[in-house]
């Protein structure tokens, strides 16, 4: 007997013990009335609380969709409260040991819902509508969203989630705010835009009010939840306002969520404003202070906290702060209520950056010169990219209120020896500003003035190009091993060290141009500074490059090659004349030549400045005929001459004039000679050709003319292998014609033939014939 009761007696500690670690629900001992009434609300400053409607599942039994919450010895961050839910009530109850995933017969959602969030397909909605008159301006109450599709490492997280609202009216209006919100945004809370990173899925959201992923030791059913947040509305003293606290699954009914309201924390609310959280990259800078302004119309009495602790002498609404904590402000109403504020405020880490000290060249050595003070930069952000300088100012005073900035920072000029400024650097992290010395210092070093000297390139016009390492290399031996030296145009660049000039730098002033050349050490002190003098010499000014001809015909004969200077006496300069690039030995303005080739002449200035040309020698001959094409037995003969070089020519033929076609038209049979000769002079060429023909008629009647018949053209040398014989009009042969000879002379058998017409059969040696007739007339 003893036994039984020890162990029963275990057993009842031990469940008592569980318990207490763990949310217990309860889904009867409170009316929806009770629960909003007494447990949410329980003032007497908020009156006519009437609930009006309430929706949840039907599970057939006891159980309920929400109820009241016991969190007792737990911790979980409300001790107790209304919990709304997706599921069964019992299944909020702790630990996070298995799934809440429940349903319900016809459990429909909600439209309201649906259209103040944007959303669709809600079902299995908890809801619990209700009315309040208060005289505040502003009421809220606190709660926390847990969920089971909060699932740790699980892209899910990123795209699925229940829906709750917290939606309010003044009765009589139609439209609902929701005021479950992430704060100071219009973002909805829900899982999915509360949640930390979630690896291969999303970045975080909101991550600062995402308070845990539960594991199996959590009090509650759920696999995570956010932090405490605060549901605020502002409202019009003594109207009449309608909530609507709902909560639904979206989809389908798996993965349940639950919406926890925090006893009592339905209440007036002042506004002090969002929290000032280094999270959200709003905290208070170091040496900075805000005002908490708790102002409430009407006679009232303000009480103000700093981490819980009374500050008995703050009793007016504005409370300036300037360091970081959790201030509370209870306004008491005239009639007796009182208006609750909290808020976060943190302080970012406060930042240095060291002084510093530029150095600046005096061309003058009055102590006075111009200043880039950005050179500055590296030297007091070194380097980091998260700070940056916002601005230079002559006073510490000026710095701190960011008051009368130096206007022209990059060309400062300083106005007394070793000034000090100030120069204003900001956080781009946080905003905050912190301020550093800069002392501003003349170089008392100097350099000689250096000359440099280049000769005119062409086109000669007083501009040329200068190798500032010449210079460098004197510089060099003047100045520290660590030195930059660089080279400016004016003494406006070189201060503000912009628009350096190329080591190559063509002059932009003719003949005479002045440059500046700044020595640094350290990246930006200025060492020391000097002026460089670039003198442009005299080139001299030639003729271009060109090409002549000499005409083979006449060698060995030479022509005459010049250096071709221009606007100045050859005898004025030094010459030297290359053939192909091999020295000929002459020196003289000219040169005698009678070969092809390129000819390079260097003409030298007595200053040492050269200009070259070169003359390129090109052969040209008398014209070549390549062949000539013609026509034969037309009535419009035609001779075309082709010449194998390119030459500029002109043509003839026989004794006619020439003329620049290589075409003759109308030509007569017979014997030519083609003539084509060289403009230039070179020389001529001639060929003959022989254009076949057949006469007409004859005449040998004694008179010396027209004795014999004979094709045109036909000779020993030209047309030589016709075969050509005569008949008479019955086809009787005659004669047959010999190239040598004078041609038929009208007989047969030394008897003359009568007047009549007579036939002629041409054959050459391929077999081509010609036939026709003439006449004989005596």
């Amino acid at each position: 007997m003893h036994k039984v009761f020890i162990i029963f007696l275990f057993l009842f500690l031990y469940s008592a013990v569980v318990s207490a670690q763990n949310v217990v629900t309860d889904s009867q001992t409170y009316t929806p009335q009770q629960l909003i009434e007494d447990i949410l609300i329980d003032s007497n400053c908020i009156t006519n609380v009437q609930v009006t409607n309430v929706v949840g599942g039907n599970f057939g039994g006891a159980d309920q969709s929400y109820g009241y919450f016991d969190a007792s010895g737990t911790t979980f961050p409300f001790q107790s409260g209304v919990v709304l839910s997706t599921g069964r009530l019992t299944n909020v109850n702790g630990p996070n040991s298995s799934l809440s995933d429940d349903d319900a017969p016809n459990w429909d959602g909600d439209q309201d819902l649906e259209s103040i969030l944007n959303e669709s397909n809600t079902l299995n909605a908890t809801i619990i509508e209700f009315q309040f008159t208060s005289t505040a301006t502003q009421i809220s109450f606190n709660y926390i969203f847990a969920s089971e599709e909060y699932q740790e490492g699980n892209p899910n997280t990123c795209q699925y989630s229940d829906l709750f609202g917290f939606l309010i009216r003044e009765s009589g209006q139609q439209q609902y705010e929701n005021i479950a919100l992430v704060p100071n945004t219009q973002t909805p809370v829900k899982v999915t835009t509360v949640h930390p990173e979630i690896p291969g899925g999303c970045q975080e959201e909101n991550e600062f009010y995402f308070e845990s992923w539960n594991d199996n030791t959590a009090p509650i059913n759920f696999n995570g939840q956010t932090k405490v947040l605060s549901a605020v509305a502002n409202t019009t003293p003594n109207a009449t306002y309608e909530v609507k606290l709902v909560i639904a699954d979206e989809f389908n009914y798996r993965y349940d969520s639950a919406v926890f309201l925090e006893a009592g924390s339905f209440k007036f609310t002042t506004d002090l404003g969002p929290n000032l959280l280094e999270s959200t990259n709003n905290a208070l800078c170091p040496n900075d202070t805000i005002q908490l302004d708790a102002t409430q119309a009407g006679n009232n009495s303000y009480a103000w906290f700093e981490n819980g602790v009374l500050l008995p002498t703050e009793i007016n609404p504005i409370l300036e702060v300037d360091s970081p904590g959790t201030y509370n402000v209870e306004v008491t109403l005239a009639d007796g209520c009182i208006s609750y504020g909290d808020i976060i405020i943190e302080e970012f880490t406060a930042f240095t950056t060291p002084n510093t000290t530029l150095i600046a060249c005096d061309i003058d050595q009055d102590g006075f010169t111009q200043f880039n003070l950005f050179n500055a930069d590296l030297d007091i952000t070194s380097g980091d990219p998260n700070l940056s300088i916002v601005g230079f100012f002559q006073s510490q005073s000026d710095a701190e209120q960011q008051q009368n900035a130096i206007s022209t920072p990059e060309n400062f000029q300083n106005t007394s020896i070793n000034q000090t400024v100030f120069a204003l650097i900001e956080s781009n992290q946080t905003g905050c500003t912190t301020s550093s010395e800069i002392t501003l210092q003349i170089s008392n070093n100097t350099l000689p003035v250096y000359n440099l000297e280049a000769c005119d390139n062409n086109p000669i016009d007083g501009y040329t190009l200068f190798d500032l390492d010449q210079i460098t290399t004197q510089i060099e031996l003047l100045v520290p091993n660590n030195a930059d030296i660089h080279y400016y145009l004016n003494e406006e660049d070189a201060f503000a060290e912009s628009n350096p000039l190329p080591t190559i730098f063509e002059s932009t002033e003719a003949n005479l141009q002045t440059i500046i050349a700044q020595v640094t050490t350290n990246s930006s002190d200025c060492y020391a500074i000097t002026e460089v003098n670039l003198n442009v010499l005299y080139t001299p000014d030639i003729l271009e490059d060109e090409t002549i001809e000499y005409c083979l015909n006449d060698y060995p004969e030479t022509i005459t090659l010049y250096g071709g200077v221009l606007n100045d006496s050859p005898s004025n300069y030094y010459y030297q004349w290359l053939h192909n690039g091999t020295d000929t030995g002459v020196n003289t303005s000219f040169i005698e030549i009678n070969e092809i080739g390129t000819y390079t002449v260097i003409i030298t200035d007595p200053n040492g400045c050269s200009n070259t040309r070169d003359i390129t020698v090109v052969p040209i001959e008398a014209p070549i005929i390549d062949s000539i094409d013609f026509t034969e037995l037309t009535t419009n003969n035609t001779v075309t001459v082709n010449v194998s070089n390119t030459l500029e020519v002109e043509y003839a033929l026989d004794n006619t004039s020439f003329q620049p076609s290589h075409i003759f038209t109308n030509v007569a049979p017979g014997l030519h000679t083609v003539f084509v000769r060289d403009l230039e002079g070179c020389g001529q060429t001639e060929q003959t050709i022989a254009i076949l023909g057949f006469p007409q008629y004859f005449t040998p009647n004694g008179d010396l003319y027209n004795q014999h018949w004979k094709p045109k053209g036909m000779t020993a040398q030209f047309n030589a292998t016709l075969d050509i014989k005569i008949f008479d009009r019955f086809g009787k042969f005659l004669h047959q014609i010999n190239p040598e000879t004078e041609g038929w002379n009208g007989t047969l058998h030394g008897n003359p033939l009568p007047t009549n017409d007579y036939w002629y059969v041409v054959t050459r040696p391929n077999g081509q014939t010609y036939r026709g007739h003439f006449s004989l007339v005596r």
